[in-house]
């Protein structure tokens, strides 16, 4: 007899960007800038009470959210990053080993992770050719036993989207009896009009949870915030598998103060996606692969030179970027000082 669950041994870690002192690091997604200061301020003035527990019902950051999504308060659920949120949608939905989770792969490195750890089976669906999200091949793969589906736009790490229409036979092809999560980690980085928007769709598809997060746009990363927005009853059940107190209240006051500054917070998007595009020009100019990006990353497909190339930004020129196996590396947008050094380091690779 063992104490602990045989499977875990199985269980993929996740791996975070690396920091390295002197290197640029652009392997983490996050946003070069820290929070305004009206944010700052807010942080402060919550650390002043560390003393007591934070409001477990996160009652001032939601009722904040309802009114700027302009969505009733019982359809939002705060987590501790829209990572945990995932795995609360796991736990909610999945109930016997042979329960089923659909995602497509390459995606983002949490989903099998918080499918294994919620005791569920993973159905993964390849990529298309063009590195999206093959909704069709999705839509195949669902099976009596399947009770989520997660669809990640733009995906991490390749940026890509799910336009509206494909979102939309998706949520109607699988039936009301799937949940299907829609992952917009990066929404406040789309400038694609087909792109999938999904607080458009929630009110016509009752079995659809929209996931976003404070981490990116809003600058909030070491504070783990993140929220779902759904059908009351599944806002419910995401309470339920809630653990207690995971949203401090230094991150609770911090995120309803960005919401307060989002105006500034997201016009610095707008200079992102200016970056993005001059970096994926250079790249292509370059001979790299490199799909439209509709995040705050490009995405290079280098096979079998993803080590390499890994090696080369960092050794030559102290940039760090994010590797993924033999398929690729991601690579955040930042600064344009930033952005030259990691050009500089992608045109001088001769592996």
């Amino acid at each position: 007899m063992t104490l602990i669950r045989p499977d875990l041994d199985t269980l993929p870690a996740y791996v975070p960007g690396r920091a390295i002192p002197g290197a640029i690091k652009l392997a983490s997604n996050e946003v070069s800038l820290p929070p305004t200061p009206r944010v700052l301020a807010a942080i402060a003035e919550a650390a002043a009470g560390g003393n007591r527990y934070p409001d477990l019902a996160v009652t001032g950051l939601t009722a904040r959210l309802a009114q700027y999504l302009d969505v009733d308060a019982e359809r939002i659920a705060i987590g501790c990053g829209s990572v945990t949120l995932c795995q609360q949608l796991v736990q909610a939905t999945c109930f016997e080993p042979s329960d089923e989770v659909v995602y497509a792969w390459r995606s983002f490195e949490s989903y099998p992770i918080v499918t294994q750890i919620g005791g569920a089976t993973i159905r993964t669906v390849p990529l298309d050719d063009d590195f999206r999200h093959d909704i069709d091949a999705m839509i195949a793969a669902v099976t009596p036993r399947t009770r989520l589906v997660i669809v990640c736009s733009p995906n991490n790490p390749t940026g890509t989207v799910v336009t509206r229409e494909e979102m939309e036979r998706l949520l109607v092809s699988v039936g009301p009896d799937v949940l299907v999560a829609l992952d917009e980690a990066y929404y406040e980085y789309v400038t694609d009009p087909e792109a999938v928007d999904g607080m458009a769709l929630i009110d016509a598809h009752p079995n659809l949870v929209v996931l976003r997060t404070f981490s990116k746009a809003y600058r909030l990363a070491a504070l783990r915030v993140g929220y779902a927005v759904s059908a009351p009853a599944v806002t419910t059940a995401l309470r339920k598998v809630c653990s207690p107190f995971s949203v401090s209240s230094v991150a609770q006051a911090g995120a309803i103060a960005a919401l307060d500054d989002a105006a500034e917070l997201l016009a610095w998007c707008k200079d992102v996606v200016t970056e993005r595009s001059r970096v994926r020009d250079a790249l292509l100019e370059a001979g790299y692969t490199v799909p439209v990006s509709q995040s705050n990353f490009v995405w290079l497909a280098l096979g079998d030179r993803t080590g390499p190339f890994t090696a080369h930004c960092l050794d030559h020129h102290k940039v760090v970027v994010r590797p993924f196996a033999s398929d690729g590396v991601r690579v955040t947008v930042s600064a344009p000082d930033e952005n030259d050094a990691f050009l500089a380091a992608a045109r001088s690779f001769t592996g």
